[in-house]
């Protein structure tokens, strides 16, 4: 009997990648300080540019080491101990290797001399100028046994071919005749490796040296030469912020991506601030659930999200919730609730307010209506505004984005049909009046097919981006239409988030 539960393939959970600081294992401290013991005044300079540390560094390690604190750190070594390497090992290993050196070259010599034309053109993937030049260069190996003239016989080639001269090589580039020497290039860094100088930036030094009456180069020639020893470095302990890639999200029907974010509305008095809620569809623009409350609070995130799937009929693996990087959006128990749902996570960049364009335009459209109030009275008056705005805005409003459709007729899937109606209106007038349309018959503006975060720069034929989530429509009959947008009023868990 087969069974009845279908497995469900629950996504993984994006886990945001934050920026951490510069770590020191205990292994390579004993490195650099055992390198530092064994270097003298000049070497250690260059050390500690090279590897990108202060003098601290090296006093503070010396110090744990004398503690016994760095030979705590270190791994211990399990097992029985190895026996010590015995050299004659090492000098039969190289004589096994020259041996197979000196037979594989015996072989090449005797298939040249057996069958040459079949050696060279054996591998077939070389390019003929590459091939050409390998011929060349087994005549002249084999020219002094053979002669030129039954070599290239052999081979193929005309004896011409040897004659020409081949082209030179790149010579390398042409010193400049106002660069530094050699010698001065060491002198000047010998000075930044003084101890006065080895924790201080080339600009520090060039100016100390100026006020001292000297001038060694200038400033970026310091840098230069620094550069070319590998001894420019970030030596704060600062943050490493990784590198953050791009998301690319993309929707080709209702229900696909959701868009949510959290904004605030300015309360009665000073300092009073109340906080909306808003999940936003980004293929069809429909404002799929809301919430007004006193505070951020990602329980009643986890409550607004596990509601309005319910009420939009969500299955697992088929919606993308993509949002920024705010407490409430990388919060636990919301990071939860999207995995026990089968819902995928996506966030935006740190301080990226363009991987989240859909909610920051709603926002604007929210903020700078006519009617939009500069405080509200309580949380009842927001929570009447935002009842009576969202109506509109699903029901009335025309959308650019979408065709000049209302969003809940492109989400519940009424678009084709107004289209179809505006069309016989258009055609209805070019019959009429045809000279008044000078090139084409009118048409409508379309739906997008393809609604994309961050469409994809270098291939523009690519139709599904890494990481986007493409599924079936949902059909709009089995969806549920709530009579009302989920708000905060009716919830016992949010009355008791609140108070």
């Amino acid at each position: 009997m087969e069974s009845l539960t279908a497995a469900v393939v629950i996504p993984e959970v994006e886990v945001a990648e934050k920026a951490a600081r510069r770590r020191f294992s205990a292994e390579y401290k004993r490195t650099v300080l055992k390198e530092a013991e064994t270097s003298g005044p000049g070497e250690i300079g260059a050390l500690r540019r090279r590897e990108g540390l202060y003098s601290s560094h090296l006093s503070v390690g010396r110090a744990a080491r004398d503690r016994g604190e760095i030979a705590g750190l270190a791994p211990k070594k399990r097992g029985p101990k190895r026996a010590p390497p015995d050299p004659r090992d090492t000098q039969i290993v190289e004589l096994e290797r020259e041996t197979r050196r000196w037979k594989a070259r015996a072989e090449r010599a005797e298939a040249l001399v057996g069958s040459p034309q079949k050696s060279l053109d054996a591998p077939r993937d070389r390019s003929a100028r590459k091939r050409r030049h390998a011929m060349i260069q087994t005549i002249a190996d084999v020219n002094d046994r053979l002669g030129v003239a039954p070599a290239c016989a052999a081979m193929g080639l005309a004896r011409s071919s040897l004659s020409r001269q081949p082209r030179p090589a790149c010579t390398a580039r042409r010193r400049p005749p106002r660069a530094l020497s050699p010698a001065e290039r060491q002198t000047a860094l010998a000075g930044l490796h003084e101890p006065r100088f080895v924790d201080r930036a080339p600009a520090q030094v060039y100016t100390q040296l100026l006020d001292e009456g000297r001038y060694v180069c200038s400033e970026r020639t310091l840098y230069r030469i620094l550069e070319a020893h590998q001894e420019v470095r970030e030596r704060r302990d600062q943050l490493r912020h990784p590198v953050y890639h791009k998301p690319e999200r993309l929707a080709t029907a209702p229900n696909q991506v959701w868009s949510w974010d959290i904004t605030k509305l300015l309360g009665p008095v000073k300092w009073t601030y109340y906080y909306l809620y808003v999940l936003l569809d980004i293929f069809s623009r429909y404002v799929t659930g809301w919430l007004l409350a006193t505070q951020e609070s990602a329980a009643l995130a986890t409550q607004l999200i596990e509601e309005t799937c319910r009420r939009q009929g969500c299955a697992s693996g088929q919606l993308t919730t993509h949002t920024d990087c705010g407490s409430s959006m990388t919060s636990k128990p919301v990071a939860l609730l999207l995995a026990d749902l089968g819902i995928t996570k996506s966030l935006s960049r740190p301080h990226t307010s363009n991987d989240n364009p859909f909610s920051e335009a709603h926002f604007k459209t929210l903020k700078y209506q006519p009617g939009f109030p500069e405080r509200f009275g309580s949380i009842q008056d927001g929570r009447g505004h935002c009842r009576t705005f969202f109506g509109w805005y699903n029901t009335e409003h025309r959308h650019s984005g979408i065709g000049m459709m209302t969003p809940e007729a492109v989400h519940y899937g009424r678009a084709q049909g107004i289209l179809a109606a505006r069309q016989r209106t258009l055609d209805q007038a070019f019959a009429r009046h045809p000279e008044r349309f000078v090139r084409n018959p009118p048409t409508p503006r379309d739906v997008p097919q393809e609604v994309w975060i961050n469409p994809p720069q270098t291939n523009t034929d690519l139709h599904v981006a890494p990481g986007s989530t493409i599924v079936m429509p949902v059909d709009p009959q089995q969806v549920v239409v709530p009579a009302n947008l989920f708000h905060t009023e009716v919830t016992p868990l949010t009355k008791k988030v609140l108070h």
